[in-house]
């Protein structure tokens, strides 16, 4: 600074012209610029969309002082500042995320372009780079495009019936382009999934899209940029269609019609003229394509013989193909879709490949993964490859399939010629280990075979590791199996006859998931289906979108609407989802009132305590009436909790008297509560099971003074009568291992964390599992329910993980983590913890390692937010001061240490 100031005093002595430093400070930089959530997103129907950025600096204690955002429509006029759509001016806040546009009307069909500069307390960002958006077509935009297919079911085999079964659909349309294109936007829909060719050149890489919904509320299309796929003269488009989850899967599951296409294809050229193509019944169709079937429970077929060679080229002939069918529309809103698609996220190759009979080899992949297998094999004219998917094996190496249930998880692939062929499916997942491949006379290599791991596209935001094998193993359990139960939606499990979206296993996993993954667009577009699927009455499915009709009017299984949409809040900041879920959730709240609440007391529960261990591993379901707990506890408790969700959710969108009304319902259901299901001899609730002691005490209906004993009715079930093991289901699990660490019991908690005996998430590492199993004996019990890939009995234990073990916690009353609460459990047995979590307002670490003779703790706070930091006196008896620390002082057994961004050290 010195040598600045004598700089400038110099050129003030000698006239001279000399060029001064930016203002700019080097050490500040932008990073992570997003709109709504996604870089550079395309189609956005948001008339205010929101910005966000991240700050980084080499300096401690970086807070940002003001911004400014320009926004115009192209980037010469932003670069010049002219003829801006919007210039925030200078705002002075320290606020960087979900900063809402606030310029001048944006129009549909456009691409947007916008930056920002930010000044901070260490000097001023540059400009950022210019950053792009595009909006969709908006809400009742006018196409000029027709809903085309085949509208019969013509090819041997296809049905309704039993296994559903349907040919893919292949449309196409040739048009000449002969001017140099500018600009070209493909606008496109295709029910139930589709892929789309531009001269022959797959478009985008995306699988399995558009994202599911219940098509006759909601119909999303995806938005695509071509502009270097046009060449002049005569191109084509090419659309393959597969069911999805359009033409329903199975009897019983909701089936919406044969598949369908809507695309718009908008031309701008370089003279300033414009084209489109739309479908329309010019388009040529035929359902006699390679693809004979395709049904995501059954598998896909696939005849090599049947191949249009050159179908998706210009030039093709297509005389033989029938004109395309105008199919009448899904009767939904046609809205762009907002969350990123499906792709192809990983790629794994197998461990193994065994002869078990003769043509007959059994693939290990090593991991009970979500996805497609790609092979490279030989084969003979005419002679099919089959191909079938299981998670485990027989004891004979054979396939174990009975948890499949009715799902066939088979493709075949029928060789067009003798020798060499490369194929994957491209309208079905599986969720698989192993895979046996039947009709091959050559042992396959490994090389040979791809494992194609698929899941919504998002950024992993967490590690973690710690010194226990142990918890370490079924971390990364838990990573593979909430990323293979993401499919447009969260899903129960990605192997048998349901896949569906169960709300009652998301309620707490959610929030534990958002640590591993960047999940907040799936979860929020999930909200609009949990929506979309309600009843006029106000009733919510305990699946969404509704493809099984499942309106019992219970409790916890729809709580997860509530619990959702606050975590988006708290871990994300984006408060959206509270606001335009308010006036559905409301409506629950009323219709739940009418006809579940009795005395006070929510009466109506469908699942109790799900998947609560048995007290004999070849069961399913406890027949104990000791273990059970009572339902009318869970649905209260759990109502009572969503009362005060809703207090907090009326006051945000300006219903203060709602509030109000919420609050004193729950206080007359506590009343009732604890006079019906209170022993205040015992301490205890109902008939004392731990789920029910526990939701009263973290839920807080349990009475001013009994807090204490109704713990110990906790602790003494868990030590003395499970024998230190887990005893509840899905709904206590959300709140066990925090519901011990916070009331003191954090050995406790780390034991039930590393358990490998019945039950424990260790025991399934310890019987060879490589995700999370449904059933705490998910090896014993009747197969209908032994799922090898469900992730809800993770409850809370990631939550514990991050919050707990590693001490990376959003403050109490902030959002976005803007304000950082580090305040990790030190277990005995545990010695070190190492993770890291990229939060919407930068990456956040901590690593403590602790023994006899050493605590070493290193922690790394982001730009533009503060922490609390507490570290145990008895680890660490002084706390030397270190730059970005604005306070330290004692409080009982702690060091209580403030700061904002930074590195910070804490040793022994």
């Amino acid at each position: 600074m010195r040598r600045i100031v004598k700089y400038m005093l110099i050129v003030l002595c000698t006239g001279m012209s000399v060029v001064l430093p930016s203002l700019a400070t080097a050490g500040v930089k932008l990073k992570n610029l997003r709109v709504e959530m996604q870089n550079e997103p395309l189609g956005l129907e948001i008339k205010t969309p929101r910005f966000m950025w991240q700050l980084s600096s080499h300096n401690p204690g970086l807070v940002q002082k003001s911004y400014r955002i320009v926004v115009a429509e192209n980037p010469s006029d932003l670069k010049k500042q002219e003829n801006l759509l919007w210039d925030s001016g200078e705002v002075f806040s320290d606020n960087m995320l979900f900063i809402p546009y606030a310029g001048k009307p944006l129009s549909p069909g456009k691409d947007y372009y916008w930056k920002v500069r930010v000044k901070t307390n260490q000097g001023r960002t540059d400009w950022s780079d210019v950053k792009k958006w595009s909006t969709g077509l908006g809400d009742g935009y006018d196409w000029q495009a027709d809903w085309i297919g085949v509208n019969k079911m013509m090819n041997h085999g296809e049905t309704r019936d039993g296994h559903t079964r349907l040919a893919a659909r292949y449309l196409r349309k040739e048009f000449d382009a002969r001017k140099k294109v500018s600009r070209a936007v493909l606008y496109i829909c295709g029910l139930g999934s589709y892929e789309a060719y531009l001269n022959g050149i797959r478009i985008g890489d995306a699988v399995l899209s558009p994202a599911p919904a219940h098509y006759t509320v909601k119909t999303y299309y995806n938005v695509y940029d071509v502009t270097g796929m046009i060449g002049k003269g005569c191109n084509a488009l090419a659309v393959v269609l597969g069911n999805g989850r359009y033409f329903g899967l199975m009897p019983g599951m909701e089936g919406y019609g044969l598949p369908r296409l809507k695309a718009r294809l908008e031309i701008e050229y370089d003279d300033g003229t414009f084209g489109r193509v739309v479908s329309d019944n010019s388009w040529r169709a035929s359902s006699q394509g390679p693809v004979i079937a395709n049904n995501e429970f059954d598998g896909e077929e696939y005849d090599a013989r049947k191949e249009f060679a050159g179908w998706d080229k210009a030039g093709y002939n297509d005389s033989g193909w029938e004109f395309a069918d105008i199919m009448q529309s899904p009767g939904g809103k046609l809205c762009a879709q907002a969350t990123p698609c499906i792709k192809v996220m990983e790629e794994i190759s197998p461990v193994s490949v065994k002869l078990v009979a003769d043509d007959t080899y059994i693939v290990d992949m090593g991991q009970n993964m979500v996805g497609r297998l790609q092979v490279t094999l030989s084969g003979k004219a005419g002679e099919p490859v089959s191909f079938r998917f299981a998670e485990t094996l027989k004891d004979d190496g054979s396939l174990y399939i009975d948890n499949l249930r009715t799902a066939r998880a088979r493709n075949l692939y029928i060789p067009a010629k003798n020798g060499s062929f490369t194929w994957e499916p491209s309208f079905v997942y599986h969720g698989f280990r192993y895979v046996e491949i039947k009709g091959v006379k050559k042992i396959p290599s490994l090389s040979a075979l791809k494992g194609k791991v698929i899941y919504d596209e998002m950024e992993t935001t967490g590690s973690f590791e710690t010194s226990n094998e142990m918890i370490n193993r079924i971390y990364r359990n838990a990573y593979w199996g909430i990323r293979g139960n993401y499919r447009g939606m969260p899903t129960d499990c990605p192997q048998r006859d349901e896949r569906l979206g169960w709300l009652g296993d998301r309620a707490t996993g959610s929030y534990g998931e958002s640590f591993v993954f960047g999940n907040a667009l799936l979860y929020k577009k999930w909200l609009q289906d949990i929506e979309d699927s309600q009843l006029p009455s106000g009733s919510i499915s305990d699946v969404s979108p509704c493809y099984w009709k499942l309106y019992f009017d219970d409790v916890t299984w729809p709580s997860a609407y509530f619990y959702i949409a606050d975590m988006l809040y708290r871990q994300y900041g984006d408060k959206s989802g509270i606001e335009e879920h308010y006036g559905s959730m409301k409506r629950w709240i009323e219709h739940i009132r009418k006809v579940g609440i009795k005395d006070g007391i929510v009466v109506r529960d469908q699942f109790g305590d799900w998947c609560m261990p048995p007290e004999s591993q070849e069961l399913i379901h406890s027949k104990d009436p000791s273990r059970k707990t009572d339902g009318r506890i869970l649905s209260t408790c759990v109502f009572y909790d969503l009362l005060h969700l809703m207090d907090k959710f009326a006051r945000m969108t300006g219903n203060e008297a709602d509030g109000e009304e919420y609050l004193l319902l729950a206080d007359s259901i506590k009343k009732a509560y604890n006079k019906m299901f209170f022993d205040i001899h015992t301490a205890s609730y109902g008939n004392n099971t731990v789920t029910a002691n526990l939701l009263s005490l973290r839920l807080g209906l349990v009475p001013a003074g009994h807090e204490e004993r109704v713990f110990e009715n906790i602790i003494k079930k868990t030590q003395q009568e499970f024998g230190g093991h887990i005893s509840t289901g899905v709904v206590g699990i959300q709140h066990l291992m925090r519901g011990l660490t916070d009331n003191g019991a954090e050995d406790l908690a780390y034991k039930l964390a590393v358990n490998d005996t019945y039950p424990s998430w260790g025991y399934m590492v310890k019987k060879g599992a490589t995700t999370i199993w449904e059933l705490w004996n998910g090896d014993t019990a009747d197969p209908a329910m032994n799922s090898a890939n469900h992730v809800m009995l993770l409850g809370d234990l990631i939550i514990w993980y991050y919050e707990n073990l590693a001490g990376i916690k959003c403050t109490e009353h902030t959002v976005g983590f803007r304000k950082i609460e580090m305040a990790p459990c030190f277990p005995e047995g545990l010695d070190y913890v190492k993770a890291s979590y990229s939060s919407v307002s930068g990456e956040i670490k901590s690593e403590w390692r602790k023994s006899e003779t050493v605590f070493d703790w290193k922690v790394t706070i982001p730009g533009n937010t503060s922490a609390v930091i507490r570290v145990p006196i008895k680890f660490c008896r002084e706390i030397n001061r270190q730059d970005g620390m604005r306070n330290v002082y004692k409080d009982r057994d702690y060091w209580v240490v403030e700061t904002g961004s930074g590195n910070y050290r804490f040793v022994k």
